[in-house]
C-alpha cells in the first residue's frame, strides 16, 4: 500500500468534523424482530477537512496537501482531535494505559492496541501509527526505556524487546502513547468557489480511514 508518512495539518484537523462508522446488517423478520450481523470487525472514521480550514491560507495548504497526495493515491497520518491517545484526551499518559499482552519468555514483539470498554464487549483498536517518541512501556509495572529495552516501528505500532529484556512467562506488558489516523482522501477533486468560501460556505473535504 502507497503511504506517505507525513501528517495532515494538525491546526486545520483539529476543527474538523469526525465520525466513527460501522456497518450493521438488519433483516427484520415476519415476527416484527429483527436479526442484526456486523458486517465489520472494526470501525472506520470519516472526517471533513474543511470545518478546519479558517482562511485563504489554510485552503492554500489544504490544497498544496492534497496535490502532494495525488487526490485519494497516497494515503496520510491525521491526527484524530476526538481519540488521539492511549489515555482520555484530558489525561496524561502512563505506561499502564493500554494491555498489550503477557509475556511467555520467548516472545519479543507486541502490537500497541488500545481497549473500548471493558469485559467480553470490550472492542480492541490495532493501534498503527504511534507518534514518534510519545511510546512508554511497561512490565509487570515497571517502566522500561527505550533504546535499551525496547523499539518502536513508528510505521506499524509494533513494539519488540531487544534481547535481555523479554518479558517473562506471566508478566504483563503495558503501554501508553500518542496515535495517528492512517487515512487518505476520499475524493480526487476539490471544487471550491472562493466567493463562497469568502461569504462563509464550508468546502468538502473528505477524508477516510484506511487499512494498513
Amino acid at each position: 500500500m502507497v503511504f506517505h508518512e507525513v501528517r495532515f495539518p494538525t491546526a486545520i484537523s483539529r476543527g474538523a468534523t469526525v465520525i466513527s462508522q460501522r456497518r450493521t446488517e438488519i433483516v427484520v423478520l415476519g415476527s416484527g424482530r429483527e436479526e442484526r450481523n456486523a458486517r465489520w470487525a472494526d470501525s472506520r472514521r470519516r472526517f471533513n477537512a474543511g470545518w478546519g480550514i479558517k482562511s485563504l491560507n489554510d485552503l492554500y495548504t489544504v490544497i498544496s496537501f492534497f496535490e502532494e497526495r495525488r487526490g485519494r493515491l497516497y494515503g496520510f497520518r491525521w491526527k484524530d482531535p476526538s481519540d488521539y491517545q492511549s489515555a482520555p484526551p484530558q489525561n496524561a499518559i502512563t505506561a499502564t494505559d493500554q494491555l498489550l499482552g503477557t509475556g511467555d519468555g520467548v516472545k519479543a514483539d507486541f502490537q500497541l492496541v488500545k481497549t473500548y470498554g471493558t469485559g467480553s464487549t470490550a472492542y480492541l483498536r490495532t493501534i498503527n501509527k504511534p507518534e514518534a517518541g510519545s511510546v512508554s512501556v511497561a512490565v509487570d509495572g515497571v517502566v522500561k526505556a527505550e533504546g535499551t529495552d525496547f523499539s518502536v516501528d513508528t510505521t506499524t505500532g509494533v513494539v519488540s524487546f531487544l534481547p535481555g529484556a523479554i518479558p517473562g512467562a506471566g508478566q504483563t506488558v503495558t503501554a501508553g502513547f500518542k496515535f495517528d489516523v492512517p487515512v487518505r482522501f476520499d475524493t480526487d477533486q476539490l471544487e471550491i468557489n472562493l466567493s463562497h468560501f469568502e461569504a462563509g460556505e464550508i468546502p468538502d473535504i473528505p477524508v477516510i480511514e484506511i487499512r494498513i
